[in-house]
């Protein structure tokens, strides 16, 4: 199974543009490749979602949404207000394991931050990545404050043994003041993980050519051949 979950510091990092980056690049390297979205809010029924994101910048790719709430909360907070089932581990397991079964990736994307509460009994995206042995990227932001945010991120994925395998900044400006300049040097350092990638601000607006043309330049060189053995890849400490 090579499965890559993909969580951010917080809700609005850029989760879902970073994944868009990862199916181009999975894409480029020959992988057939899945993205599953557990669990959306803040979407009514028929309206365009994270997963719709992704297709309209990384072109065709099979996708899969578990649940959908519409209001903008937490996925367990939004199933209890709405009055719908619950989300179980389990079904979100079963999927990934289907959608492993046909493709060389599978490319998980959270809701908010890594403990956030997905459905019953209060499991995680970590949970889920313990359960299928998934590696762990994780989206951060540029600014102030992305240090302590990324190291309490990787600090709750590594005390259930889940593996960070690697940082990627969501939005980085074409003018980026001191700290952000600063932290992409201490990114790697308070992670414990490596820094991977780099998405410029404003890079969710370009059409499917653009994004697909520039994702590559966006990440580490070889990052790209790098995806299906994350997984797989032992932890950084």
């Amino acid at each position: 199974m090579a499965v890559l979950a993909v969580t951010g510091t917080s809700t609005g990092v850029g989760k879902t543009v970073v994944t868009a980056a990862l199916v181009v690049l999975a894409q480029s390297a020959g992988l057939r490749v899945a993205v599953c979205k557990p669990a959306q809010t803040g979407i009514g029924a028929g309206e365009p979602g994270d997963l719709a994101d992704v297709r309209r910048l990384a072109g065709p790719v099979e996708v899969s949404e578990l649940a959908r709430y519409p209001e903008p909360l937490a996925p367990l907070t939004a199933a209890r207000r709405s009055e719908q089932p619950l989300l179980t581990i389990d079904s979100v397991v079963t999927e990934i394991r289907r959608l492993d079964a046909a493709c060389d990736l599978v490319i998980i994307e959270g809701a908010g931050g890594v403990l956030v509460e997905l459905g019953a009994d209060g499991f995680t995206l970590r949970d889920v990545a313990a359960a299928v042995d998934a590696g762990v990227l994780v989206v951060v932001a540029a600014a102030l404050g992305t240090l302590n945010h990324t190291a309490l991120t990787v600090e709750a994925l590594e005390r259930s043994g889940v593996r960070c395998t690697g940082i990627v900044v969501g939005a980085y400006p074409s003018e980026p003041d001191l700290a952000m300049r600063c932290n992409l040097d201490d990114l790697p350092r308070v992670a414990r993980s490596p820094l991977v990638g780099v998405l410029p601000q404003g890079c969710g607006q370009l059409t499917h050519t653009s994004f697909a043309a520039q994702a590559r330049s966006w990440f580490t060189p070889g990052f790209a051949e790098r995806l299906p053995l994350l997984n797989r890849e032992p932890s950084s400490q």
